[in-house]
């Protein structure tokens, strides 16, 4: 696997120095590390442990023209980012960056020769991180052909997976979204590949990421470290904002489509239902399921009829929170009561006025379920009344 062969150069380079060493990506996420001797500074446990660099280090070490160099960089020591005297050697290939190898040099006294003599491994480093960039932009443009609404479109990426090994045809497979509640919220930031399985396959769009896994994987698992390795890349504030769908098995490559759309459905619901979030999945989304099975105007219609329009008009919400907590719990008085923080009586007061205002019998099973369908799919339908 490229991850060991990579694994393998990083050691040879730290015990060639004697000195602790490190590959990063571009995206300065961690690739491999090596620790041989000498000391280990904040900065370098946190890219450790975390698997990733912050923007303030990244940006500092950035500073030093890291990114255009073609030979090694000294970078003195800086007690306010935690950081020792290290080298850079920039990891390229046909005059493109692809990461960087990373040597700590406590004392900065570090030879220039011995520097010069692991040089050539990190262009090593460089050959193998462009293989591994063009195999994912291949991979990625596959997966958004994959997902197209052409079928022959489909049918032929499928053909182009399975023959280069990314996933076999007959395998079946999960589709997995991620988005933010808020699109304004939405952010390019690449996700830690290094930190995913070599058969998921990910494509990132400009307000979403979709991603493909075999069902063979923990699939709750995978859309929870998604979610993780998206989110950490944001501030502290916009990280419960993340939200990632599940679709269903295909067992078909070419049927992948189908369950990338439930997927996207499923955060869709989420947005509105936040019971359902981070994670939502389609085969647990009950009869919000309903709004794939046609266009939205005719499933509008049919279920938000007269008697439930004239409940959502209601000016203050009041009889409209009353009725969805009173339905979500099956019509029990008592919790209805404690969740709305009213008397039992106000309750009662309040589910009459309920009946007026729509016609409906809330003790006749039928009514019951009319109305909590309109009122549960209404946030989620467009040009809802």
């Amino acid at each position: 696997m490229l991850t060991d062969r990579l694994q393998d150069l990083v050691d040879r380079i730290s015990r060639h120095v004697a000195a602790s060493a490190i590959l990063e990506d571009r995206d300065f996420h961690l690739v491999a590390f090596a620790s041989q001797s000498g000391g280990l500074d904040r900065v370098r446990q946190a890219s450790i442990l975390e698997r990733r660099s912050t923007p303030e280090v990244r940006a500092w070490f950035e500073g030093f023209g890291i990114a255009r160099s073609d030979r090694p960089v000294r970078i003195p020591a800086d007690a306010g980012l935690g950081t020792l005297a290290r080298v850079c050697l920039p990891a390229r290939w046909n005059g493109v960056t692809y990461g960087y190898v990373w040597l700590l040099d406590e004392h900065g006294d570090m030879p220039e020769d011995l520097v010069n003599e692991v040089m050539h491994e990190a262009s090593r480093a460089g050959a193998m991180l462009a293989q591994q960039a063009r195999v994912r932009e291949h991979a990625e443009h596959r997966l958004q052909n994959l997902l197209s609404p052409e079928r022959p479109v489909a049918e032929s990426a499928a053909e182009e997976i399975s023959a280069l090994g990314l996933l076999d045809r007959d395998q079946p497979v999960v589709a997995i979204v991620l988005e933010t509640v808020h699109a304004a919220d939405w952010r390019a930031a690449p996700l830690n590949m290094w930190r995913l399985p070599g058969d998921v396959l990910l494509a990132s769009e400009s307000d979403h990421i979709s991603l493909l896994a075999p069902d063979t994987r923990d699939v709750p698992g995978l859309a929870a470290r998604v979610r993780d390795l998206y989110a950490e890349r944001l501030p502290a504030g916009a990280r419960d904002g993340v939200l990632v769908g599940i679709g269903a098995p295909r067992d078909d490559l070419a049927d992948a489509r189908a369950s990338w759309r439930e997927a996207r459905l499923a955060v869709r619901v989420s947005r509105e239902v936040p019971a359902l979030r981070p994670v939502a999945t389609w085969n647990e989304l009950g009869i919000y399921r309903l709004l794939a099975c046609g266009p939205q105007r005719e499933l509008r219609d049919a279920v938000i009829d007269p008697a439930v329009r004239r409940l959502l008009r209601e000016p203050d919400g009041t009889l409209l929170a009353t009725a969805r907590a009173y339905l979500d719990h099956a019509g029990g008085v008592q919790p209805t009561a404690a969740e709305l923080s009213i008397h039992r009586q106000t309750l009662y007061h309040r589910l009459a006025k309920i009946e007026r205002l729509t016609g409906l019998d809330l003790a006749d099973g039928r009514d019951r379920l009319r109305l909590h369908l309109g009122i549960s799919l209404a946030p989620l339908i467009a040009g809802r009344q």
